[in-house]
């Protein structure tokens, strides 16, 4: 498949999953909570109509690939090329009306990820990257993504979902960099880290992730310039604890108040 037709096809992931879960943003649909009396995750019948249209798609153009996502598990997840597909990464955010949800599609070869997209149907933008280049689409025009360069912490703006999800020895690891930075702030979910690759902010910290959280948002970072890693410094491919950055100075410094 040639690189123009691959192109045209992410897109297609990308229109027709937005075509099937913005008819229930800020509409009255029902919502179920996946966590079993633990910290409330919910899903909705949005979640799942993406999710089943990207499916259909993507096995009929690619029978031999495989498919990791969040809604309905794993299939083929041994062959070279897997998709992983989060239909609604913040879903708290779409159940609450806030635009800052997006819809993530990843691609990976021999379990790397080579490109991701973040689409977000309502306000019209994606963000996507190859690891070697990242692209806005959106309102604003067309453009390529560049992290910003900033390396001192304490000019820095942090982002993460909630300070609260962390527990125990990581809500200290996390608060020591937070005390170090200029500006943190709370929520966005995927959006964080395309603000990220866009240049306006500098550091994103997460714990508990699964892999169809960060795999698309990968290819994105680093085609921006940006870096991203487990707090190990290991790759952030299989989820958990992750950190990114605008660069590798900046990424280290915090790396190390995370180790303590």
């Amino acid at each position: 498949m040639s690189t123009v037709d691959f192109g045209a096809f992410i897109a297609e992931l990308a229109t027709q999953s937005g075509q099937a879960i913005l008819p229930f943003f800020r509409a009255h649909h029902a919502t179920e909570d996946k966590s079993l009396g633990g910290v409330f995750d919910p899903v909705t019948e949005a979640d799942r109509a993406g999710e089943n249209v990207m499916r259909h798609l993507i096995k009929r153009s690619f029978p031999a690939h495989g498919v990791l996502g969040e809604e309905f598990g794993n299939e083929n997840i041994d062959a070279e090329y897997v998709w992983v597909l989060d239909p609604i990464d913040g879903t708290r955010a779409f159940i609450s009306g806030i635009p800052v949800w997006g819809t993530l599609i990843g691609l990976t070869r021999g379990g790397v990820p080579v490109y991701g997209m973040m689409h977000q149907p309502f306000t019209g933008e994606r963000y996507s990257g190859d690891g070697r280049q990242a692209r806005y689409e959106g309102p604003n025009g067309p453009r390529v993504l560049r992290t910003r360069q900033i390396t001192n912490l304490s000019e820095a703006t942090l982002m993460t979902t909630s300070p609260a999800l962390f527990k125990g020895a990581e809500a200290e690891a996390y608060a020591r960099v937070e005390s170090q930075v200029r500006l943190p702030r709370y929520g966005c979910d995927c959006y964080a880290y395309c603000m990220l690759a866009a240049g306006h902010v500098d550091l994103v910290i997460e714990a508990g992730l699964k892999p169809y959280d960060i795999v698309a948002l990968i290819p994105i970072i680093e085609g921006a310039g940006g870096i991203v890693t487990s707090w190990d410094g290991g790759s952030a491919a299989g989820g958990g604890t992750v950190i990114a950055a605008g660069n590798k100075t900046l990424h280290q410094a915090a790396l190390s108040l995370l180790a303590g």
